[in-house]
This record gives C-alpha cells, sequence and structure tokens, in this order.
C-alpha cells in the first residue's frame, strides 16, 4: 500500500508537470512591509501584491492594495531581477516613474491595471536595453526572474524615497495540480496508518 501511494505522489508530480496551465496563467503573490525593504525600515505600512500573467499574450495584470504608509505614495513598481532570491536591491523593470495609474499622495489604497507588455510603454526603458533591446527579451528576462523568487514589489514615498514597503513576489501553485498532490499524500498517510494498524 505505501508503494501504491508513494506511486500516487510521483503520478501527481509527473501530471501537475505535464498538464497545460489554464490559458497559461501564471499568479505571484507578495506580502509588503517596511521589514522587507532593503535595508529595513520601521514603517506601520503594510500591503499585498498581486500579478497575474498570461504567458502567451504576455498580459500582465497587477493588483496591489496598502494601508498604513508613514509618507504619501509617490511611486510604485515591480523591480527585477535580483542576483539571488529573497534579498537584495535592483533596478525598475516595469514603466517609469511609476505604474499607470497608481495611487499618488495617499497613505492607503488599492490598484487594479492591466498591462500588454508587448507595448514599450509598460517597461522601464533601461530594463528593456539592458535585457536585449526588445520587449520579447525583456518579458524573457522578467518570468524566470519572477519564477526564481528574484522580483519584488515596491511602494515609493515621500517619507521612504527609496521604498516604504515591499515584498518579494512568489509563485502561487496552479490550484488543481497542488490538489492532486495533496490528495495523493494524503493517501500515503492512509496508507501508513493502514499498514500499522494491519501490523
Amino acid at each position: 500500500m505505501r508503494q501504491l501511494a508513494l506511486s500516487l505522489v510521483v503520478a501527481a508530480a509527473a501530471f501537475s508537470a505535464a498538464a497545460p496551465a489554464h490559458a497559461n496563467i501564471l499568479l505571484f503573490t507578495g506580502a509588503l512591509s517596511g521589514a522587507n525593504e532593503l535595508p529595513p525600515n520601521a514603517s506601520p505600512g503594510t500591503g499585498v501584491a498581486w500579478v497575474k500573467i498570461d504567458d502567451a499574450s504576455l498580459a500582465m495584470e497587477v493588483s496591489v492594495t496598502f494601508a498604513g504608509l508613514l509618507g504619501g505614495v509617490t511611486a510604485g513598481h515591480i523591480h527585477c531581477c535580483t542576483a539571488l532570491p529573497g534579498v537584495g536591491n535592483v533596478g525598475i523593470a516595469t514603466v517609469t516613474p511609476t505604474l499607470t495609474g497608481f495611487p499618488s499622495a495617499v497613505s492607503a489604497g488599492s490598484y487594479n491595471h492591466i498591462f500588454d507588455m508587448n507595448l514599450a510603454g509598460s517597461w522601464n526603458p533601461g530594463f528593456i536595453t539592458g535585457h536585449g533591446g526588445t520587449t520579447a527579451s525583456a518579458f524573457a528576462a522578467l518570468l524566470p526572474g519572477l519564477n526564481a523568487g528574484r522580483a519584488y514589489f515596491n511602494v515609493h514615498s515621500t517619507t521612504n524615497g527609496g521604498g516604504e514597503i515591499r515584498g518579494f513576489l512568489q509563485a502561487v501553485p496552479e490550484p488543481s495540480s497542488a490538489m492532486l498532490v495533496l490528495a495523493a499524500l494524503a493517501g500515503l498517510g492512509w496508507a501508513g496508518r493502514r499498514g500499522r494498524s494491519a501490523g
């Protein structure tokens, strides 16, 4: 039984890897705080950022909520790609001086915008230049950076010009794949208990 449960785990993992994502949608999220800045600051501000990417059409939806900032917002960006996952500072990847329509001069707010990453206007020109010179090559750098945890969302403010709250973006597993793996792991636990009670 233990062998069967282990086979289920392997099969679920293989199915997750082989099955195409629904419409090639990739999801990333990060919790924003002053403690996540480099150097860290004592801001009581908090927030969460979600980034949803269709890697076929190159549409990128950015959703952010934040509250409790010490200063008024001056900019919000995605930065990429740090040398190591989850640490460091790096330049801005997305449109400058701030994301299109990002809240300004407020200490709390929410944001949602869909960018066409095929368009040069969705990018920091320096990021395009530094990553192959085209929007396609820039996207080919950004996506692996997101997948590797080497990109972060940063909210800049009047009190913290370098960034008041930020969070590294982490990939969110595709829901049906995660459920298959959990079901297989539950089966492994059930087989282990059954084996012990039979002995």
